[in-house]
């Protein structure tokens, strides 16, 4: 079984950003802030995940993170943003994880300059081909102790 590393850095209210690496590539990745594993609003605990591929009715064929404690159907897939909308950041997300191909910044549906990746959709692609589409031990660490 192939493995890959969710590698985070710092969580700001805009986001949690870090890498994504495999032994086919390294992706810019994101997922909402650590807000202590409440479902919809944070990120996931660091750990170790058994990913396998799911076919959901809004994102295709993706990854779907399994046995996450209290939380269900965290996927990976294509997404922008993923800020605290507690704090009037925007999110496409609601716990699923998220990469591209680069970081960036771009004006959200309020108008507000946010802190974004971008290319998600060619990263997600990218990834799923270098997984061979084929279950993987995903193993989430803090970049920055």
């Amino acid at each position: 079984m192939k493995t890959a590393y969710l590698l985070r850095g710092d969580s700001t209210d805009e986001g949690t950003f870090g890498y994504i690496i495999s032994q086919n590539g390294i992706w810019n990745s994101l997922e909402l802030p650590n807000r202590d594993n409440q479902k919809n609003i944070s990120s996931i605990p660091k750990g170790e995940y058994i990913c396998k591929i799911r076919k959901s009715p809004r994102f295709g064929v993706t990854f779907h993170v399994t046995n996450v404690k209290g939380r269900t159907y965290i996927l990976m897939h294509s997404a922008n943003f993923a800020g605290d909308t507690q704090k009037g950041y925007q999110s496409h997300l609601n716990g699923c994880i998220s990469m591209g191909k680069r970081k960036g910044a771009f004006k959200n549906k309020f108008g507000n300059k946010q802190k974004a990746i971008l290319s998600s959709r060619k990263a997600v692609r990218e990834f799923n081909e270098s997984m061979d589409n084929e279950p993987f031990k995903l193993i989430i660490k803090d970049l920055y102790v």
